[in-house]
């Protein structure tokens, strides 16, 4: 496993993932306070307040050196300069060289392959930059557009803990994704180009 930290924009056919800045609060704030969005994650809608602190710690989330770390960027649509999402990847061990994948898309946005292009960019950090061995991927069980973008990706589902979880005064039933470095460099693997840098 290598260090990575962030040094400049992420380009893919459609979109721009770049470092979260101040100026990105309406945007983050649209995400965090939808309950479109906040429906099958362990938070609930957001405050302004609340949305300009979970910003704050995304502009300091910019790169890989220990276990804990995060990579946090926004994908911003090339053609109209909107932040579409939001994408992190987590080192969850560097003993076992495991990575966490996790995404969230303005509804507005949804259906459109953004998710599973920004995803494929970020697994390109991931295996190419980092040297994961495994990145995974953790969902409300309940959340079927998000298993289908890990599906998109190669990703195949691991487990389902059957209401595992107590969240938001409910029992909630968690689904594991993963896909291994190999898996990702196979021929013939659910991959797009190279970003571009």
């Amino acid at each position: 496993m290598r260090a990575f930290e962030y040094s400049g924009p992420i380009e893919t056919e459609r979109l721009v993932l770049r470092a979260f800045e101040p100026e990105d609060l309406d945007a983050v704030h649209a995400m965090r306070s939808d309950p479109r969005v906040t429906r099958y994650l362990y938070w609930d809608v957001h405050t302004r307040e609340e949305s300009r602190a979970a910003l704050e710690q995304r502009i300091g989330f910019r790169g890989i050196l220990k276990e804990g770390d995060v990579l946090a960027v926004a994908w911003v649509e090339r053609t109209s300069g909107e932040i579409v999402g939001d994408l992190i990847l987590r080192c969850l061990s560097t003993e076992h060289s495991v990575g966490e994948l996790g995404f969230v898309v303005l509804p507005d946005h949804q259906g459109h392959g953004y998710a599973t292009e920004a995803s494929r960019a970020m697994l390109s950090v991931a295996f190419d930059e980092i040297g994961f061995h495994r990145v995974v991927g953790h969902l409300d069980a309940r959340n079927v557009a998000s298993a289908r973008v890990l599906e998109k990706l190669g990703m195949r589902r691991e487990a389902h803990f059957v209401e595992n979880e107590w969240v938001k005064g409910e029992w909630q039933s968690d689904l594991v994704y993963a896909i291994l470095d190999r898996e990702w460099r196979a021929p013939g693997a659910l991959v797009t180009p190279q970003p571009r840098r």
